[in-house]
């Protein structure tokens, strides 16, 4: 795992927020995805909220896209 991914990941495990791990080298359909939504690049952590794709984000801007497209998941 990615310095970058162990970060967020870490950082996540804070927030009581549901997430899924997902290993694009082991997922074809995963880093297919990964490649549309960052230039062709295979950059992780990329992380959905909603349906919103993120690219590296901050934990801030992680939370600032669960505020505003899944608030319900702050409960």
């Amino acid at each position: 795992m990615c310095t970058f991914c162990m970060k967020l990941l870490t950082q996540l495990r804070f927030t009581d927020l549901p997430y899924r791990k997902v290993n694009i080298w082991r997922d074809p359909e995963a880093a297919a995805f990964v490649r549309s939504v960052a230039d062709g690049n295979e950059t992780v952590p990329t992380v959905t909220v909603a349906g919103h794709a993120m690219v590296n984000p901050s934990r801030k801007e992680l939370l600032a896209a669960v505020r505003e497209h899944a608030p319900h998941l702050l409960a």
